[in-house]
């Protein structure tokens, strides 16, 4: 006894035409009878096959510019009869609906269509309708019908058929996979649609994602883990091209995005570096070349910096690259790399370089999830960004123009530091970073004993600290912060304000000589 079942009919109706001609000729070579809709029945027909026109199996022609040619009685019920059960033999005779023994369907390519920014009304008609609602009556229904919807699983169902056809095993995993397409692909259409109204908070919420790479663990070895990708075109991790090093970790991908998130925030233009540890920056800095961006951000924590994750803004060149492979960094992301660069790394076998063809927009809306227990969380990307014209000078005392550019840098810089967050900078390079810590004036604390640190291991005259401006993510809710701050030698503070205390906090840093701007938007980052 066995639970194969032969196929003698099959409907197949694809917008993605890769391996079809070959499916159809190994089919038709079985003997497999071919029921074909539009595109897909003509490219067939060019390829010398013979194929049944679904409209004869309906007696109706496809219709209303084709929105209507499979939502028929001899469709749906030639993939849902059941072939066990008397009654439904009976009915199928009486209407004369023959069984569909397989379906191949994929579906009208919407989440391209959006990606590529298309208009509303082209959105709505690249919906599917009657491909879902063909794949899930064959999901349903798997106990005598399988269904196909992605051209990765072709080659398996042509071995089982060439076995004498498939087994309840394999039909009942192509039915989950089915099932996973249109979950997916109802979850696209709802959130795109969302967006379009401008609906923030909807009643219901689907995520959906396409594994990517199967992860050996998660953060720690006794975790599962997985990549998934969303189908979006934003220039990361997820879509750059590996050109060397062996697979990523979950952490790898987690702190590469980090890394290359905040690095984007500075555009093009000018150079500039990122290196992260653990989703944090330990060094950031500007440049006049990619080199010099580099050094000054591992200047800022050489001992971090070690097995850290390195995001540059431009084509990473052979210079830079050489300088990044003095010491074991696991990732490399930039735009691109040239030929020189890769050169260099080719001696370095472990190290993965990503290029990711470009910079994601750091003004692009978006958004973030984050489980809780019971649910989760949803909230717009942090795409808050701030210009001169925004800061508020709340003290005696200007910070320079030159001040002015290290309090944005630093800013900048801040927003993607773990709160509490406090960024000290100096001509535009960091050169002290407080993360994550539960007081902000241990985070004020950390960061200058950071930089002192790391001056005498350079062999600093005198530590980083004098003479840098300093960014926090938050308010300071006391002046002990602004006493800490001036004791460390910096001269002009950037921070939101809005704290009860914002009086005390200003007489403290006039008191101190310090100069003060407000930026009135906050940057935590949990």
């Amino acid at each position: 006894m066995t639970d194969r079942i032969p196929v003698r009919r099959a409907l197949i109706s694809v917008s993605d035409k890769s391996g079809l001609v070959e499916l159809a000729q190994a089919l038709a070579g079985q003997g497999v009878e071919l029921v074909s809709t539009g595109g897909t029945a003509m490219q067939l027909r060019d390829a010398g096959l013979a194929v049944r026109d679904v409209a004869d199996l309906t007696g109706f022609p496809e219709m209303m510019d084709g929105r209507v040619k499979t939502l028929h009685p001899a469709v749906h019920g030639g993939l849902l009869a059941l072939r066990d059960e008397p009654s439904h033999r009976e009915a199928m005779a009486a209407h004369g609906i023959g069984a569909i023994d397989l379906l191949v369907v994929n579906l009208y390519p919407f989440e391209a269509t959006v990606a590529a920014g298309a208009a509303y009304d082209d959105c709505i008609e690249n919906i599917d309708i009657g491909g879902p609602a063909m794949i899930r009556a064959a999901a349903k229904n798997h106990a005598h019908v399988a269904v196909v919807t992605d051209p990765e699983d072709y080659p398996p169902l042509l071995e089982a058929l060439a076995a004498g056809g498939t087994d309840l095993a394999f039909r009942k995993r192509l039915a989950q996979i089915a099932y996973e397409r249109t979950a997916a692909y109802d979850a696209a259409v709802s959130g795109w649609m969302a967006g379009a109204i401008g609906e923030a908070t909807p009643r219901r919420r689907a995520l959906a994602g396409r594994l990517a790479q199967p992860l050996r663990y998660g953060e720690n070895p006794h975790q599962a883990a997985a990549f998934y990708t969303d189908g979006s075109a934003r220039p990361g991790v997820a879509t750059a091209r590996q050109w060397q090093g062996k697979e990523l970790s979950y952490n790898n991908i987690n702190d590469t995005d980090a890394a290359y998130e905040l690095v984007a925030e500075f555009g093009p233009d000018t150079p500039a570096c990122a290196i992260i540890k653990h989703a944090n920056p330990c060094g950031v800095a500007r440049g006049a070349t990619l080199a010099e961006a580099y050094a000054r951000a591992y200047d800022c924590d050489r001992t971090s910096a070690f097995g850290g994750i390195v995001a540059l803004n431009r084509t990473l060149d052979g210079e830079t690259a050489r300088a990044i492979s003095e010491i074991f960094t696991e990732v490399v992301i930039a735009p691109d790399a040239d030929d020189d660069a890769k050169a260099v790394f080719a001696g370095k076998k472990n190290l993965r370089l990503l290029m990711a063809g470009g910079l994601p927009d750091p003004a692009a809306q978006g958004e973030v999830f984050r489980q809780v227990a019971g649910g989760f969380l949803v909230q717009s990307r942090d795409a808050g960004r701030i210009a001169r014209a925004d800061l508020r000078v709340v003290t005696a005392k200007q910070p320079t123009e030159a001040q002015l550019d290290d309090l944005l840098f630093a800013w900048t810089v801040a927003k993607h530091v773990k709160s509490n967050a406090i960024v000290y900078a100096r001509d535009v390079a960091t050169v002290g970073i407080g993360a994550g810590q539960m007081s902000r004036i241990d985070s004020t604390r950390i960061g200058r004993r950071k930089a002192e640190d790391m001056a005498e291991a350079l062999g600093l005259a005198r530590p980083p600290t004098e003479g840098a401006v300093v960014a926090s993510d938050a308010f300071f809710p006391f002046a002990d912060g602004i006493e800490a701050l001036a004791e460390a030698g910096a001269v002009a503070v950037i921070q939101p304000g809005g704290s009860m205390r914002d009086e005390e906090v200003i007489a403290a840093a006039d008191r101190l000589g310090l100069a003060m701007v407000f930026t009135g938007q906050r940057h935590f980052r949990h």
